[in-house]
């Protein structure tokens, strides 16, 4: 697993969401930048207060949230 140390949680910023560094800018806001086609330069010109490793470690963090496991489901005889 990778470390993650740059994502934070407290109900007190943001509602306990996932965000960066203690601070007001969540990972889904960084996602969603990305998503619409920022680059990571971008990204930290717009919100200087980033640094590179934040944005790598936001996106490591959804990776990990998305992750899929199949399970095999058994049939039960009806």
């Amino acid at each position: 697993m990778w470390e993650l140390d740059r994502i934070t949680f407290d109900l007190n910023i943001m509602g306990g969401r996932a965000c960066i560094r203690g601070m007001r800018i969540t990972v889904a806001l960084i996602l969603n930048l990305m998503a619409n086609g920022m680059t990571v330069e971008e990204i930290i010109a717009d919100y200087p207060y980033l640094e590179p490793e934040d944005i790598h470690q936001a996106l490591r963090y959804a990776a990990w949230m998305a992750e899929d496991t199949v399970h095999q489901l058994e049939k039960v005889p009806a």
